[in-house]
């Protein structure tokens, strides 16, 4: 089973002149655990299913390296299994954009999540390091709040005048 090791930015500004393509995508849980999840996701054409997750991530299922197994399965299927999956899917278009040797995966959520736009970057170790683009803005990378499992149950636009609001009062 291979690691996922990925950091999470908010965005600022545009990132999407350096864009060289982009991918509708629809996703669901069938388990939302923090400890581990199982999506099943269709990507334009294709489905696929997925488990995240290791017992050695905390309990809010935060932290930067996580345990990931994918496999293809047909679109047909997994628009089956999304009638199986928690409540809340997530709707979002995915923007590949090559940035100094990385590949940034930028996405912008719609539904309840609309207006949320965050980047990761896949890394092959914790410590790796890398340029930053002008377009990232603050780490999220340890806030459950930004995980897709975690949208899809408290969306976006449930909390993010709060967001607003802390930061005036500052």
């Amino acid at each position: 089973m291979s690691q996922e090791i990925e950091r999470k930015f908010l965005t600022k500004g545009d990132f999407r002149e350096g864009v060289t393509r982009s991918l509708h995508i629809m996703q669901g849980y069938l388990c939302s655990d923090p400890k581990r999840t199982v999506r099943v996701r269709v990507m334009d054409d294709k489905g696929f299913l997925t488990v995240k997750g290791s017992p050695d991530i905390q309990a809010d299922g935060s932290g930067i390296g996580k345990y990931e197994w994918e496999t293809e399965i047909s679109v047909t299927d997994a628009i089956e299994l999304m009638g199986l999956c928690e409540a809340g899917i997530i709707d979002k278009i995915r923007y590949i954009v090559p940035y100094k040797g990385h590949i940034f995966e930028v996405d912008e959520f719609h539904g309840e999540n609309e207006g949320l736009i965050l980047a990761e970057i896949e890394l092959q170790d914790e410590n790796e390091q890398f340029e930053k683009p002008e377009w990232l803005a603050d780490e999220v990378t340890y806030e459950p709040r930004y995980y897709n499992s975690c949208l899809r149950k408290h969306p976006y636009n449930s909390w993010r005048e709060s967001i607003f609001q802390n930061r005036l009062n500052k």
